[in-house]
């Protein structure tokens, strides 16, 4: 049967970002004496967070300066926080001004703390059936976990669910309160009960289950610190409404307003200059020189995507006219398997016109799935036009393409282009090149993820499970955006001869060998492997010796 999944409403906490950023990076600068670090890391996180998760509606929320009711219930409330160091708030402004550029949107209300803002947005969320994520490096938001709501550390890629509070703290989500009231906040300079650790506090909430049943027992908890205990008793109350994290607060902003939007190239090239972050950057400048410049050009009379599901041969035959007749058409496989070895083809998508693709299922298999073509009729009508050298082929990583053909005795041939080896050749710096981030960083689009379609973990299905009316929109938006970026990267390509030689002369005609390998596997001379590997290690420790020397020190090479 198939499943549906709406993906995330995403609440980033930046505070946290910001001061996890600042220290755990290097005191970073320009080359005028501007700090940097701070900016990086934060932005660096939001980087990876807007590609792993690809949602649609995201907040990243900031502190603000002044007091809050918890000033007001607690005078000392934080008052043991030093001044922000000046090399951190000049870092500020501009990294507001960049997430705000980068689509972000931002959030921070004088009056209410980030922790609350994030809170009250996670509330509303869950009341319209939306799964929550909070990105955070904070304990305290433990406390907000439960079946809608999951937390990431972005920095440690730790996922903290439900079971993940329990098996990280000893105790269960909705003892997170109770637990940081035992203990105090050490950093918001909130008491707690002298004496009282994470191992006590545990201890005392697996006994007796909460606050209230630990006040309850107070005479029955021996030794001093429960004679702590029964001192600070009357504070309790005070202290429980001190950690807990206020999820009704009244705010200027509606769910629906926190949408990703697309990002302002020219305020970024502005401030990845002034801060000399090169990579970005040139990342930047790429985007706004490519676009409608690289010759994209939407047909006049398309006013939307053209996405058409194929399930009859009579209208394949059409598609396969029109392919035969195609100077380039894109095309991607979809599978039920990323190993190419055992994948079975669920269905073929193509592009040949920008904003127009096809998608041909063929082994959808849930419970009430319409009638398809059958698999082996239309690869049989395929061979001849994916084995033709002279009908040119562009694909995203198309060798895992054509390894899959493999297994059903078809040899492609005529690839011409590879958008995934072209984005590599032109800046192999970037740390990806998968379709989803290569359309938001060129094409500035937000594609569907797989992830949306089959959900996540143990709970995700393989793609012959997925809906018909879901998998359609999904393969065909592969197979254009695939095209797309083709005519956006391409055109770079060849402004950089040198750079277009290597893709020609190296990389394209490595695809049919490299599938070859992997298809078949290669021979190891095992002992003479051994040999290299000692001459390596052997190797490697002289220069590590020598590194140190020069040093004077050792240090993590």
């Amino acid at each position: 049967m198939s499943t549906t999944f709406k993906s995330p409403f995403i609440l980033v906490d930046g505070s946290s970002y910001l001061f996890r950023a600042y220290h755990a990076l290097p005191p970073l600068t320009t080359s005028k004496g501007q700090a940097t670090g701070a900016i990086y890391g934060v932005i660096s996180m939001l980087r990876k967070l807007r590609t792993d998760y690809q949602s649609t509606h995201i907040a990243v929320v900031f502190d603000t300066k002044g007091k809050t009711f918890r000033h007001d219930l607690y005078p000392e409330y934080k008052a043991n926080r030093a001044v922000m160091p000046e090399d951190l708030a000049e870092q500020i402004a501009p990294l507001h001004a960049i997430i705000q550029a980068m689509g972000f949107p931002l959030v921070a209300i004088p009056g209410i703390e980030a922790d609350d803002v994030i809170g009250t947005l996670a509330i509303e969320a869950q009341k319209h059936q939306w799964p929550v994520l909070i990105s955070t490096g904070d304990k305290d938001m433990a406390q907000l976990v439960n079946q809608s709501v999951t937390l990431v550390n972005t920095m440690t890629e730790k996922i903290l669910d439900i079971n993940g509070v329990i098996e990280k703290f000893g105790i269960r989500p909705e003892q997170m309160i109770d637990y940081l009231t035992l203990m105090g906040d050490s950093i918001d300079n909130v008491p707690g009960i002298p004496g009282v650790g994470p191992k006590t506090a545990v201890k005392w909430l697996q006994t007796y289950g909460s606050l209230d049943a630990i006040i309850a027992h107070a005479d029955h908890i021996n030794g001093k610190v429960g004679e702590q205990l029964r001192l600070t008793l009357p504070q309790l109350p005070l202290l429980k409404t001190l950690v807990t994290i206020k999820s009704d607060c009244k705010l200027p902003v509606m769910l629906e307003e926190l949408m990703l939007k697309p990002s302002n190239q020219e305020s970024l090239i502005h401030w990845f200059r002034e801060l000399e972050f090169k990579r970005w950057l040139s990342e930047a400048d790429n985007v706004r020189h490519s676009g409608n410049a690289a010759g994209v050009v939407r047909d006049p009379g398309i006013t939307e995507k053209q996405y058409h599901t194929v399930l009859t041969e009579a209208e394949f035959d059409r598609w396969l006219n029109r392919l035969e007749k195609a100077s380039l058409f894109a095309i991607d496989i979809e599978t039920t398997s990323l190993d190419c070895t055992d994948a079975e083809i669920v269905g073929l998508s193509f592009a040949m016109t920008p904003y127009e693709a096809a998608y041909v299922p063929l082994a959808h298999c849930y419970i009430g799935a319409p009638v398809q073509c059958d698999r082996d009729t239309i690869l049989k009508k395929l061979k001849p036009l994916l084995e033709n050298p002279d009908l040119k082929k562009v694909g995203q990583h198309i060798k895992y393409d054509m390894n899959v053909l493999a297994n059903y005795g078809i040899t492609l041939r005529g690839i011409a282009y590879d958008t995934m080896l072209e984005s590599y050749i032109l800046n192999s710096t970037a740390n990806r090149h998968d379709l989803e981030t290569l359309a938001l960083r060129h094409l500035d689009e937000k594609t569907v993820s797989f992830q949306e379609l089959a959900g996540k973990g143990a709970k995700q299905i393989t793609f012959d499970y997925v809906a018909i009316e879901q998998a359609a929109p999904y393969a065909a938006e592969d197979a254009d955006i695939t095209l797309r970026l083709h005519h956006v990267l391409w055109p770079q390509l060849q402004k950089i001869p040198a750079l277009a030689d290597i893709f020609n002369t190296i990389e394209l005609p490595l695809i049919p060998v490299l599938s070859r390998m992997e298809c078949r596997g290669v021979l190891i001379d095992k002992a003479r492997l051994k040999e290299q590997g000692i001459v390596i290690k052997e190797r490697v420790q002289q220069l590590t010796t020598q590194a140190f020397h020069l040093a004077g020190s050792e240090f993590n090479l």
